[in-house]
């Protein structure tokens, strides 16, 4: 069984090797996972390379930049992946949008942290109950939260199944070399002087000398960075978030 299992081997393991070892022992119970930025992109190149028939998917939260969807379509062209899209839950984002405005994000951390719930995190949820394992492009140094990635963790928070962070502890160098000596597609905004891209009313280029992170949520002075995929905030605004969520799912 997956929650006794030790995958104590693979901690030292190339990145490569790790993805190899996944999509050998799941085959298509386990699914690459990728908003399409730098990280994402390499590990699709690396997983392509190991089987072209590698699953693939994105959540579309309905507030994509259009250079997201550009890259996805160029993913086809390049590896010939059709990328499974899933969307949130029509009827919740309406009842959301309905109480608290399109742009309900801007006006507090708990709001904000809803939006991300209701079009990220839920739907990755329904994603993930029909996998035995999960591929992401987390690293130790994309933020302190982060600092504790294993490259194969038993994945609690989505009914222990495993999830595989082959690139835990690359650095943004290796990341950008492996991009350049395999002509990885890359994502526009990049040229743009973005360094975390996500839907595009929450992203901008970061000016210099920011963390890499300051460009999402930039309006947020003092909030975790996070969007509740990866790490939940916990406290008094995790708390509120949940009321507002409980709302939400009671007049959807």
């Amino acid at each position: 069984m997956i929650a006794t299992a030790d995958f104590t081997h693979l901690e030292n393991a190339a990145a490569e090797d790790v993805l190899a070892w996944g999509i050998e022992t799941f085959h298509d119970r386990l699914a690459l996972s990728t908003s399409f930025q730098a990280e994402g992109m390499v590990l699709l190149d690396m997983a392509a390379r190991l089987d072209p028939r590698v699953r693939v998917f994105t959540i579309d939260t309905g507030r994509l930049p259009q250079q997201t969807y550009d890259l996805m379509a160029e993913v086809h062209r390049r590896y010939g992946i059709r990328v499974e899209v899933v969307f949130p839950e029509a009827g919740e984002v309406e009842t959301m949008v309905g109480l608290h405005g399109p742009n309900l994000f801007y006006d507090s951390v708990p709001n904000r942290m809803l939006c991300c719930e209701v079009r990220k995190v839920r739907p990755l949820a329904r994603k993930l109950r029909s996998l035995d394992a999960w591929v992401t492009g987390l690293r130790r140094g994309q933020s302190a939260s982060r600092v504790e990635v294993r490259r194969v963790e038993i994945d609690a928070a989505h009914g222990e199944i495993l999830k595989l962070n082959p690139l835990a502890d690359w650095t943004v160098e290796q990341v950008e070399a492996y991009t350049r000596a395999h002509d990885v597609p890359r994502h526009a905004f990049y040229a743009q002087g973005y360094t975390s891209i996500g839907c595009a009313p929450c992203s901008r280029a970061i000016h210099p000398g920011e963390d890499s992170r300051a460009g999402r949520w930039w309006w947020e002075n003092d909030a975790r960075k996070e969007c509740g995929i990866h790490f939940s905030p916990g406290g008094k605004v995790e708390r509120e978030a949940d009321v507002l969520l409980k709302e939400i799912l009671r007049a959807s």
